[in-house]
């Protein structure tokens, strides 16, 4: 698993294997997107991941923060606007509601059969 921040070596040539790699990958999951905040330069990287795929490869996004949020997360309109028209070309969105499956449940007390013929 890859994460994108701002340490990733853009300088040192790794970054662009790194891209090549991305790009080639059947599916690329970006889990819980826009839980923290990005800088500038994780902001066009994102931009250039999503561009490299558009089209031609899977991407999952899974998110609790809505779509009507995603300008003022990524904080630049015009690369905000550049990744929202690529992924919202071909999408498919699924909204879940019901509680979360992570809250504790009472568990289930089973019986047990007496093996014991007396």
């Amino acid at each position: 698993m890859a994460s994108i921040n701002s340490t990733t070596p853009h300088g040192s040539g790794a970054f662009g294997k790194w891209l090549l790699q991305l790009a080639k990958t059947d599916v690329l999951v970006l889990d819980d997107w826009g839980m923290g905040a990005i800088d500038s330069m994780t902001h066009s990287d994102l931009l250039e991941i999503i561009d490299d795929r558009a089209g031609s490869k899977a991407t999952i996004i899974t998110s609790q923060l809505p779509v009507e949020h995603w300008h003022a997360w990524i904080g630049d309109a015009t690369i905000a606007d550049a990744i929202l028209d690529r992924i919202m070309q071909r999408n498919h969105r699924f909204t879940l509601t019901g509680d979360s499956l992570r809250a504790e449940r009472p568990k289930t007390v089973k019986k047990e059969k007496n093996s014991d013929p007396s």
